[in-house]
């Protein structure tokens, strides 16, 4: 039988939805009748809206979708402007203020406490601007992700640019793609650091060099633009299926033995999105993400099927891959990410800037939208680590863009602990989210900072904070992972953490073990300071975190992680959802949400 989902899908979905979301909008919230919200709630996500938490009655959440991470010159100013005109609530987060942005790790970006009745003129000022929400939630494409500097790079094999904007063109607001059994999210990287994090995706199109001439006989033809190594290979993308991190059973993508030129990219592309589409599980929501299709099938019935039912032209095998450099989230090497100046092919600079948990004031916005504008193109990218990319910073600029004061804040050479801190949006809005997550992490990273020093030779060390099991933090390829639980301390439930060690991508991915768990949230980064000074203490010479987790058992590691009290101090240790704000001023049960999570 199909799922609830299924049927209020059936019903209506996909582009129809703006009308009705708009005629609700006309009337205000309460327009909607209460026993059909959870099934408009769906549907709204298709356009970008998530409701917020219990307790947050009419409050939504507001994902744009920004191809790539890519914000065009004038982009990021308005939704800056956007954040500060429509995203203030009546609450107040004690770090980051009334109006906020927030950048995720699947470059896109989310604004909070949008009103139903304002998202017409919200919508209409994004789209005049070239910015949409269209499908950037539901169950259809989501965001593309892929090298953030694609186009720019000076390190990269091909420009995946140009086909990912094809993509996103060809297949959002396309109605043959718009009702999939769950998510739909894809990859395409052209640089050879693996920066498209291709391995957690449902779709990845990775670089890879194929023989012209080859078994299908069409790589390498006049419509590949010419691009190729010094032998005369083609280059192109190799095709991985089923990758994904969410809940229990994470997923590196599969290799299904496909190389494409760029010019088939979409014809491949469209084939698997259908494929998908017409064999996902639609009974159980649980099942219904491809990566368990590719378990059941195998990579090879994959690859068949396509070949099949959904591609009128002969397949070419797999070619030459790069992963082997990839270092991207690897633990260690050059290019871990993107923070810092970097060299552009056109000799100008691209500058990572770190913004610590992805979120940013709405009056910090606008200020690097003007430096952006100032010293660059006006172009800003955004990273799966959730920071900002300043492009086009020409030389003879870069020295006085460096010294400007908002870059104290938002640094390109940050601590390691800064750099390495990726969390979820948590409590603070999300339904599903057991703790707070946000200014708890950038109160760990502060603490960590503080009074912990890492190796001399360790410049990075990624500490990733999901709110539940569902992964949106990505901590399974974290150095130290942490997801949200409960537990009970001197009697009273309090917010609580499992750890994880030593998960990564790069040439050699691997996911975090989980080793410690329900960890009370203020004992935590102790428990990270002594795993350190094991670290420090234990590790062979010049050998990484990832190799040093790898090489001990879990009951070791788990000896390593010692929880312990120290100064540091948690306001959120108690809250365990209690409240309709975690930072509300009065914390007690009469604020309670109109369903409060169990102890």
């Amino acid at each position: 039988m199909p799922t609830d989902v299924e049927n209020w899908k059936s019903e209506v979905y996909g582009n129809e939805v703006r009308d009705r979301l708009f005629e609700f909008a006309e009337a205000g919230f309460d327009s909607i009748p209460d026993d059909e919200r959870d099934a408009w709630f769906e549907r709204f996500k298709w356009w970008g809206l998530y409701h917020q938490r219990n307790g947050q009655e009419g409050y939504f959440m507001l994902r744009i979708g920004t191809p790539n991470g890519v914000l065009e010159p004038g982009q990021l100013r308005v939704v800056g402007e956007i954040a500060d005109e429509y995203a203030r609530g009546p609450g107040t987060n004690p770090v980051f203020g009334d109006a906020y942005a927030d950048f995720t790790t699947r470059q896109s970006i989310q604004l909070h406490w949008i009103e139903l009745p304002d998202v017409p003129a919200v919508f209409e000022k994004l789209e005049e601007n070239g910015l949409s929400t269209q499908q950037a939630c539901g169950d259809s494409w989501r965001n593309i992700v892929g090298n953030p500097v694609a186009g720019k790079d000076g390190q990269e094999v091909i420009d995946a640019w140009p086909v990912i904007r094809d993509l996103n063109e060809r297949f959002k607001g396309n109605d043959d793609h718009a009702n999939l059994p769950r998510k739909w999210k894809v990859s395409v990287t052209g640089s050879a650091d693996g920066s498209g994090q291709g391995d957690i995706n449902d779709l990845a199109f990775e670089p890879a060099y194929k023989a012209i001439g080859g078994d299908g006989g069409e790589a390498g033809d006049d419509e590949s633009e010419g691009d190729g190594d010094e032998n005369g290979d083609a280059v192109g993308f190799n095709v991985r299926v089923g990758g994904g991190l969410a809940r229990n059973e994470p997923r590196f993508a599969r290799d299904i033995d496909v190389w494409v030129p760029p010019e088939r990219v979409p014809d491949v592309a469209g084939g698997l999105s259908a494929l998908f589409r017409d064999y996902g599980d639609r009974e159980d929501r649980y099942n219904a993400r491809v990566k368990f299709l590719v378990d059941e099938w195998g990579a090879a019935e994959v690859r068949e099927t396509l070949q099949e039912e959904y591609v009128d032209f002969e397949l070419e095998s797999a070619g030459r891959d790069v992963r082997e450099e990839y270092t991207y989230n690897a633990g260690e090497g050059e290019r871990n990410d993107l923070i810092g100046v970097h060299d552009q092919k056109n000799g100008a600079n691209f500058v990572g800037l770190n913004v610590l948990v992805g979120r940013m004031g709405a009056a910090d916005v606008l200020e690097l939208a003007d430096l952006a504008e100032e010293y660059g193109s006006g172009e800003v990218r955004l990273s799966q680590r959730q920071n900002v990319i300043v492009t086009d910073v020409p030389d003879d600029a870069l020295d006085e863009f460096l010294d400007e004061p908002l870059l104290e804040h938002y640094s390109p050479d940050p601590s390691p602990f800064m750099r390495g801190s990726v969390a979820c949006t948590g409590t603070e809005f999300c339904s599903l989210s057991i703790v707070e997550t946000k200014n708890r992490q950038v109160r760990f990273a502060r603490w960590l900072k503080a009074n912990v020093d890492l190796p001399a030779d360790v410049d990075e060390f990624h500490v990733h904070l999901s709110g539940c099991t569902a992964s949106c933090a990505q901590p399974q390829i974290a150095d130290v992972s942490l997801r949200g639980m409960k537990t009970r301390k001197d009697g009273d439930p309090v917010e609580a953490l499992d750890v994880g060690l030593g998960g990564g991508l790069g040439e050699d991915p691997g996911f975090a073990r989980w080793v410690t768990q329900r960890v009370p949230a203020d004992e935590v980064p102790g428990a990270i300071a002594n795993l350190i000074d094991s670290f420090a203490a234990e590790r062979d010479e010049g050998e990484s975190f990832r190799a040093f987790v790898a090489r001990h058992d879990e009951d070791e590691l788990d000896a390593f992680v010692e929880p312990e009290e120290t100064d540091y101090e948690d306001p959120m240790l108690h809250n365990t959802k209690r409240t309709w704000y975690p930072y509300a001023e009065n914390d007690s049960m009469e604020d309670a949400p109109s369903t409060p999570a169990d102890d």
